[in-house]
């Protein structure tokens, strides 16, 4: 496996090459990546099939092949000195591929526990006691005999989420099922794939946590931000103090970082909580998942906080030291997706851009997407301002003109 070395920005090596680092992947993650190493004076590389990716139009190079081109990932590796992927389900095989001749963070190791929800949560279950927090009540469902062992003996799991293993995001591959017929209606739906079916528990909300862990071991970390999901996708970041109970936020982000140290994480790493009703003041912590990389829910950090989570992602790779992150304005991230491009009608109109961008302390993000469809992430807006009565302010306005949803849990 490759060594790590520390990469200056600017520099080159002795063969006049600059320092570049490249990302497995063109979307809107790869491009705001590409902005982070380019302010700071990294020459970058994208690794990307579609042309017209967001963060391949903006990068110095852009590999039009497959993730898994021989060709293109020898490119790759020429052409950088060290690479990270954008998304997690780039194949776990390259990247180790990659790591023989370069560093790559997160690894394929660490990647393909997040590829895997049966992995995931084993990796939750090994380090719950390290942590402090486990994940929700759950069982394997691979073959036949699993199903109807559940069937038969796990109806405390029951009314439940049957979810794939793999590729399931932003609410795809889940199914909520009641009962034992709806268990087996809902496997067969998903083609009998490998699942894990959680237990449905009550939830009173959903918070996120990001931290960055370096080649030599050092771990920073953002604060707790609370997250409102409709229709399984990310609508609304309250990122602010104050935004959920000092002690709950500090057991979260102390478990984020934990369960970073307990597989050696290098990179940026975004650890998704449950909060839930268990009779307690504040409530209970339960992890859901995690994401081997930078977050939507942590978009916001790109304008309220001195360091953003991209630019952690830059240093983490590059063996940089880790600046602790300052937030220095509260904050709420509006998600943009392409259903504020449609009318009523299903008419293709543009968005209110005037009169959204005319409210104070608003930071508009659009991703170079040159298609606007429903559900599809377009972009982001973030409020800043002075004080958290004034960001609500604004947001709800800003939502109301953009119809957008997630609006009454401003």
């Amino acid at each position: 496996m490759a060594t790590m070395t520390p990469i200056f920005p600017g520099s080159t090596d002795a063969a006049g090459q600059r320092a570049t680092l490249g990302v497995l992947g063109g979307g809107q993650l790869g491009r705001m990546f590409v902005h982070a190493a380019q302010r700071l004076g990294y020459f970058t590389a994208v690794l990307e099939p579609d042309a017209q990716s967001p963060a391949g139009l903006v990068s110095h190079h852009h590999i039009q092949t497959a993730y898994n081109d021989p060709a293109g990932l020898a490119e790759l590796a020429h052409l950088c000195q060290a690479i990270t992927t954008e998304f997690e389900n780039v194949p776990a095989q390259v990247l180790q591929t990659l790591a023989l001749t370069r560093p790559v963070a997160p690894g394929a190791a660490v990647v393909g526990i997040a590829q895997n929800r049966i992995e995931e949560k084993a990796h939750f279950t090994a380090c719950a006691d390290v942590s402090g927090v486990s994940c929700a009540p759950y069982a394997v469902i691979e073959t036949p005999a699993q199903l109807q062992a559940v069937q038969a003996d796990r109806a405390d799991l029951l009314p439940g989420i049957l979810k794939t293993a793999r590729m399931g995001y932003d609410g795809k591959g889940q199914v909520r099922v009641k009962t034992a017929e709806e268990l087996a209606a809902a496997w067969a739906e998903l083609g009998g794939t490998a699942c894990v079916l959680e237990k449905m528990l009550p939830l009173t909300a959903e918070c996120s946590v990001l931290v960055a862990r370096g080649w030599d071991g050092q771990v920073v970390s953002f604060a707790p931000q609370r997250n409102v999901h409709v229709e399984g996708i990310l609508a609304v970041t309250h990122a602010y103090e104050g935004n959920m109970p000092p002690a709950l936020a500090d057991r979260a982000r102390d478990a984020a970082v934990s369960i970073a140290r307990h597989i050696g994480y290098v990179g940026v790493l975004c650890v998704e909580f449950f909060v839930v009703d268990d009779g307690s003041a504040h409530g209970g912590l339960v992890v859901n998942e995690m994401a081997p990389r930078p977050h939507n829910s942590g978009h916001y950090t790109l304008d309220a906080c001195d360091a953003s989570q991209f630019d952690l992602q830059v240093y983490a790779m590059a063996g940089l030291p880790l600046p602790q992150p300052r937030q220095h304005s509260p904050a709420i991230m509006l998600n943009l997706l392409g259903d504020v491009w449609f009318d009523a009608d299903g008419q293709l109109q543009e968005p209110d851009w005037q009169s959204v961008l005319s409210l104070p302390g608003t930071h508009l993000h659009l991703y170079g997407k040159s298609q606007a469809r429903a559900g599809r992430k377009m972009g982001h807006l973030t409020i800043t301002g002075p004080d958290v009565a004034s960001v609500k302010t604004v947001a709800r306005r800003a939502a109301g003109l953009l119809g957008l949803p997630g609006l009454d849990a401003i």
